[in-house]
């Protein structure tokens, strides 16, 4: 016979044991996974596929944040390689938190690489537009600035943000998730934003096509995005010379020059001249993994960058750091 109390005793302790090991891990009891996007797990997530976390692998070959997305998410993370490891820690984005890291990079794959070639179409990020950031705009013949709300954001600033990117491009689109398609459809009825839909089948749906809109352009903020090269560049071809003025005065002269300009050609000397940023090495892009492809083409990539990454992606021995974070 077995005695009950001690049956008892060794499954509570069972169960016990086999908890922790599920909390360390990141699983829990029962079927499937759960929504376990605490606040710690979405810190860890945001960190792990970012331009920082590239810069410490090409640099250390480590991070920390990924070892310990590893340990996190990863159930039997041995004999597989870097590549296999981040498809797996992204697949986790993909299910379970789809912030915006997850919307830009299925926009620059979906749109940049599947729609349109890289060597005909460009993309940017962050641009800083008034008091806004534009997360994606994408050149080809045209520019159309994306602004992401993902599942995640509230949204509150959409109607400044709008205001802003319509000072320097004439598309404006925001890319959403299917559950706030309702609301921004009634709050953007009547006016020339588009709206595009990532669906839960990773799709991009295009529900309302941006319409250009010229009337808010400003010849002062768009110059504002110009690096110096790139607003000279424009200057020297529009008037045939640059300005032979004092550096005191050689800033605030140009950008005088440039608001002088006609408003369309200034835009399309604008978009055209932005489009030169997005050049990259497309044969060695074309290695770089679905998962990262956002984070490689936004960090300057060269040659050797190219090499290391693809060392460390085929490499086994991943080290899984031992700190909770």
């Amino acid at each position: 016979m077995i005695d009950n109390n001690v049956f008892r005793g060794k499954m509570v302790k069972i169960y016990f044991l086999k908890f922790i090991y599920l909390l360390i891990h990141g699983k829990v009891i029962g079927k499937g996974r759960c929504k376990r996007m605490g606040t710690n797990n979405s810190i860890l997530l945001n960190r792990v596929f970012t331009r920082n976390m590239i810069r410490e692998i090409l640099k250390d070959n480590f991070s920390d944040d990924y070892a310990t997305a590893i340990r996190r998410y990863i159930v039997d993370p041995h004999d597989k390689d870097n590549g296999q490891l981040i498809s797996e820690i992204y697949t986790v984005l993909k299910k379970e938190y789809r912030n915006e890291y997850y919307y830009k990079n299925t926009l620059l794959n979906k749109l940049l690489l599947g729609v349109h070639k890289p060597t005909t179409t460009a993309a940017l990020t962050e641009i800083t537009i008034g008091k806004s950031k534009a997360d994606f705009v994408l050149i080809n013949g045209r520019a159309v600035v994306y602004e992401i709300k993902t599942e995640l954001d509230n949204l509150d600033r959409l109607e400044s943000q709008i205001e802003n990117y319509f000072k320097a491009f004439t598309r404006v689109s925001v890319l959403t998730c299917e559950d706030h398609f309702d609301v921004l459809q009634k709050r953007l009825d009547g006016s020339p934003v588009g709206i595009c839909i990532l669906t839960k089948k990773d799709t991009i749906r295009e529900k309302k096509k941006p319409q250009e809109h010229f009337d808010k352009l400003n010849l002062d903020t768009m110059f504002r995005i110009l690096r110096k090269q790139e607003y000279e560049e424009i200057i020297k071809k529009y008037f045939g010379a640059l300005p032979n003025v004092s550096q005191f005065e050689y800033y605030r002269t140009c950008k005088k020059m440039f608001c002088n300009m006609e408003k369309t050609i200034a835009y399309i000397a604008f978009i055209d001249i932005l489009k030169k940023r997005g050049q990259i090495d497309v044969e060695m892009y074309s290695q770089i993994p679905y998962e990262l492809k956002f984070l490689v083409y936004f960090s300057d990539f060269k040659t050797n960058d190219y090499k290391r990454l693809n060392v460390f992606l085929h490499h086994k021995e991943a080290q899984i750091c031992t700190s909770l974070i």
